[in-house]
């Protein structure tokens, strides 16, 4: 059996193998081992039923025959239960080692490594320069560091990049709007990003009225895309105060990038992308756009895939086409991972198509796109959140509000505080809450935006799972001990609170490898909670400060491994923790 953290334990492979030896197996025989009910074990493998019909085979007297053939252990018990399920439970010796071993800070980072990792391109946040970030932001730039986080604990090697909309039709008319007005970029005020939001608001609002404007700014966004030396050092100073505006934001959120490379980046790019469609003949000319179709595919087959404009301007399509080959032959990205957005679904199902006959026809290896994509945060009208008179919410506010009520929440609970410690301890916990309550979603779903919800202190939130890491924390301050020390002494677990917390611990591998395999963040957090609520039943139950020795060093051991279980996965979600709350 491999103790490996990965594959704790491969049951897997030993029913596979074991059965390869006996009459009756093949190798279609699939044991579908998981995590069991612990009515029933610790894991079970229900692969022997659908085989055995297959066979035409008794599955109970099937299992059996696999089960009399397996090697003894005493790392585990087996028994057959229904109609062919076979049900493995570990041995209390089994868990104590286990935890003993894979428990620690060190010794769940030191293991956690892929047998293969890969080099992986991370696609997320993406704000559009010249406008504020606004609540909608949230979900990419939190979901694809979570999804960052998780993939590089794992040793693979992560490239952040964060592929900013800095090249477009906006541009046009804000250069319009900044000429016409006679504004100096050097004079905006305090905030200058939200005077850039107010001039594009108003010359967005001009070309609508006046198609003599609209022509000036398609004007102004040409003689950019030209090059012409003014209009470039507006732009520039334009982006300059964007990523100003958003480092700010990043900082709050602890979201760091390797590179910060917009559509502008690749705009001498984009002929690559024409030539290379146009010679293998997978783009074509339909009414002056040069666009892809995928006869193959029931919908694109007539929706088409705009690769350049009519009026021989370029598009996200063909920057995200140049993107793509980009990453592939400078960084040799083997895995490149898209979050945004569940409305872009259709766009990123054709880039992929358009790039995988494009690789094809080149002889070149694609690497694997994956597309993360998110719902809705909604209000509680059920509708997407937005402020009183209809705008979205900036996103800086949202998070200085929840700064602010966490703050209250500190000062209600520890009144003689400083003002510092206060700041500290509402930041970690308000900035905690907007994440966990992001992450904790099926990120394919929509869902109801509340402060009371995540700011409780019970239930599925951030701050219940902080709160028992520092009542962790308080457990060892009271015992003069450390997480770190070696509970030498700890006996086996003996009672029902003690194995069910072992147990639980032992799953967090099982999570991890379910958050990594379908890119949902929410697996690790039901995880987390589950394991809190297992540890406040643990403690409830089973008192630490005893004088047996072995029960005591085996209380404490599993409190240490649950502390570091919790600040582990926590850190994966990019949440912090307190020593006291």
């Amino acid at each position: 059996m491999s103790t490996s953290f990965d594959l704790l334990p491969s049951f897997d492979e030993l029913l596979y193998h074991t059965a390869q030896s006996l009459d009756g197996f093949n190798e279609d025989f699939d044991p579908q081992t998981r995590s069991a009910d612990e009515r029933f074990g610790d894991f079970q493998a229900n692969g022997v039923l659908p085989f055995a019909k297959k066979a035409g085979k008794n599955p109970r007297e099937l299992a059996q025959i696999l089960i009399d053939a397996l090697p003894p252990s005493e790392n585990w018990t087996v028994d057959l239960a229904g109609p062919g399920f076979i049900n493995f439970t570990l041995t209390p010796k089994f868990l104590l080692e286990w935890i003993s071993e894979h428990g620690s800070d060190s010794a769940i980072s030191n293991s956690a490594h892929s047998e293969s990792p890969k080099k992986v391109v991370l696609d997320y946040s993406s704000p559009n320069t010249a406008k504020q970030m606004h609540v909608g932001h949230i979900r990419s730039t939190i979901i694809g560091e979570s999804i960052a986080r998780i993939l590089a604990f794992q040793g693979n090697e992560i490239i952040r990049d964060n592929h900013l909309g800095d090249w477009g039709t906006q541009f046009g008319i804000l250069l319009l709007a900044i000429k016409e007005q006679k504004i100096s970029l050097d004079d905006l005020g305090d905030d200058p990003i939200a005077q850039l939001e107010d001039l594009y608001r108003q010359g967005n609002a001009r070309i609508k009225e006046d198609e003599v404007a609209l022509a000036k700014a398609r004007q102004e966004l040409v003689q950019l895309q030209d090059g012409d030396p003014e209009n470039l050092q507006l732009w520039e100073k334009i982006r300059d105060i964007s990523m100003s505006s958003f480092l700010k934001i990043y900082e709050l959120l602890d979201v760091k990038f390797d590179h910060s490379l917009g559509e502008s980046f690749y705009r001498d790019q984009v002929d690559e992308v024409y030539q290379g469609l146009s010679k293998h003949k997978i783009c074509q000319e339909d009414d002056g756009a040069l666009v892809v179709f995928h006869p193959e595919h029931k919908r694109f087959a007539k929706q088409p895939f705009i690769i350049r404009k009519s009026d021989g301007a370029s598009n996200y399509a063909t920057t995200d086409l140049a993107t793509l080959t980009y990453r592939q032959k400078e960084w040799q990205a083997e895995q490149i991972i898209y979050v945004t957005d569940g409305r872009q679904r259709d766009h990123f199902e054709q880039l992929f198509l358009t790039a995988q006959k494009w690789f094809d026809a080149d002889k070149k290896t694609l690497p694997t796109l994956s597309h993360v994509w998110f719902g809705t945060i909604l209000g509680d009208d059920n509708k997407a959140i937005k402020t009183r008179d209809g705008q979205p919410i900036k996103l800086i506010d949202l998070l200085e509000e929840a700064i602010r009520r966490a703050a209250d929440m500190v000062k209600q609970k520890n009144k003689d505080l400083p003002e510092e410690e206060v700041q500290r301890r509402a930041k970690v916990i308000g900035l905690g809450a907007v994440k966990y309550a992001d992450l904790s979603q099926d990120r394919t779903l929509d869902y109801v935006f509340s402060w009371d919800k995540m700011l409780a202190m019970q239930g599925n939130t951030a701050p219940y799972l902080q709160y028992a890491v520092a009542r962790i924390s308080s457990i060892f301050r009271k015992v003069e001990r450390s997480t770190e020390d070696s509970f030498t002494h700890a006996r086996p677990p003996e009672s029902d609170a003690e194995r069910k917390l072992s147990r639980k611990l032992l799953f967090f591998p099982l999570a991890l490898k379910q958050a990594t395999r379908e890119l949902k963040p929410h697996f690790l957090c039901t995880y987390l909670y589950e394991l809190a609520t297992e540890f406040s039943s643990f403690y409830n139950q089973e008192k630490v400060m005893i004088d047996d020795v072995k029960a005591k060093d085996l209380r404490l051991l599993l409190c240490a491994s649950t502390q570091s279980v919790l600040k582990t996965g926590l850190n994966l979600l990019g949440i912090d923790t307190l020593e006291e709350m």
